[in-house]
């Protein structure tokens, strides 16, 4: 299948291999205020991905992770006056009922940041010991200097670069710093944070070393697949991929890079910070599930759309007329035979994850089984046919 490659910025042949799984990695929520529109929208392009390879015949270990350990978290308890342990599990578990309402598959592992220290503290040591890295008062940081082409998937210039990771929590006037955009491996507890023992002091670790950590232990030394929302490629991503490889000494880190787009609500992307947020707990006190999910995959995976009900209300018209499809009863003349439908959603969905050309086509597919079913057609081979594709794409509507 073709998959969009972040890394290379272009479409690229991913084999599908037959004598080990396929390994997926997806950076997940900060569990601090879930689970709005965008994680879904995210979740459900990976969601259908895995089901889609899986269709195809493949054995898939997914990975997803919980970022329990990072500022946003510490901040909110702080200023709700909870403990981050109870707010984490508290939002977690909400995010895990949102994402089965939803119909999504449970990772294969899903690992909690907090739970996975040791391994941070591994990697840290090894890009300490090779020169990668360096200590300061207690901190550790990454130097960019020994990164081979830092930051290449985001494709900007230097000062793009730390304008982006200023903006996303980067603090350039550190003074231990010796460049402004090298990046916490480790860092001394603040207040009211949780502290750990390392070989640097007490203290707790950087954003970027918890998925590396994760990922290389749940996954091995190089991943299929990595994914997450295009917010992430940097500094995230580019930033797991140069703490990465020099650990491992493996090249690529993944080998495809897959990025979804924003979604927005109004003018505004939708986010926490801003707090314009539709949350799924709330949509599906009004919405089908499986019209939600429609919905948010009626868009190409890697554009930014905006959110709105409209749009969600004539989605349910769609969902209804599969629905009556898998459904009707034919009757006993010639038999229907809808094989271009599979053809065509195979097409569809092994070209970069077509996934709103694939819905048209499972659309078309139940209009061919309505029509022949109200001419007395037999159409038991052709819902079957369709219930395939539902269950490949996640709808429950059989």
């Amino acid at each position: 299948m073709l998959l969009y490659n972040s890394y290379s910025a272009r479409k690229e042949e991913f084999v599908i291999p037959t004598d080990r799984p396929v390994t997926v990695y997806v950076c997940g929520v900060t569990p601090y205020d879930t689970t709005h529109m965008g994680h879904a929208r995210t979740y459900l392009v990976f969601d259908v991905l895995i089901r889609y390879l899986r269709w195809k015949g493949a054995e898939v270990i997914y990975c997803q992770n919980v970022t329990d350990i990072d500022d946003p978290l510490f901040e909110r308890a702080k200023r709700d006056g909870v403990d981050w342990r109870k707010l984490a599990e508290l939002h977690t578990a909400q995010f895990l009922d949102d994402t089965m309402a939803m119909n999504m598959l449970r990772p294969t592992y899903y690992p909690k940041a907090s739970h996975e220290i040791p391994s941070m503290i591994e990697i840290i040591e090894h890009l300490v010991a090779e020169g990668y890295a360096y200590v300061r008062e207690g901190n550790v940081y990454y130097s960019i200097d020994r990164a081979e082409a830092f930051g290449q998937m985001a494709q900007m210039n230097y000062e793009q670069l730390l304008e982006t990771a200023n903006e996303r929590g980067n603090n350039p006037n550190d003074p231990f710093k010796e460049d402004p955009l090298d990046f916490v491996l480790w860092q001394r507890s603040k207040n009211d944070e949780p502290i750990w023992e390392s070989p640097w002091g007490p203290g707790r670790p950087g954003w970027h070393i918890e998925c590396s950590a994760m990922a290389t232990r749940y996954l091995g030394e190089q991943i299929d697949i990595h994914g997450g929302g295009r917010d992430l490629i940097f500094p995230h991503h580019s930033c797991e991929i140069a703490q990465s490889e020099p650990y491992t000494g493996k090249q690529p880190f993944a080998r495809i890079w897959m990025h979804t787009g924003l979604v927005w609500l109004g003018e505004a992307k939708m986010s926490k910070s801003l707090g314009n947020l539709v949350f799924v707990r709330d949509a599906l006190m009004q919405y089908d599930p499986n019209v939600l999910r429609w919905y948010l995959l009626n868009f190409s995976y890697r554009k930014d759309f905006s959110y709105e009900e409209k749009g969600v209300a004539y989605t349910q018209v769609r969902v209804e007329r599969v629905r009556q499809a898998l459904h009707v009863s034919g009757g006993s003349g010639e038999e229907l035979e809808i094989e271009q439908v599979r053809t065509e959603f195979d097409m569809h969905m092994s070209n970069n994850l077509r996934t709103p050309y694939a819905l048209n086509a499972l659309l078309a597919g139940a209009e061919l089984v309505l029509a022949a079913a109200a001419e007395g057609r037999t159409v038991t081979a052709a819902q079957s046919l369709l219930v395939d594709i539902t269950e490949a794409i996640g709808l429950r509507l059989s």
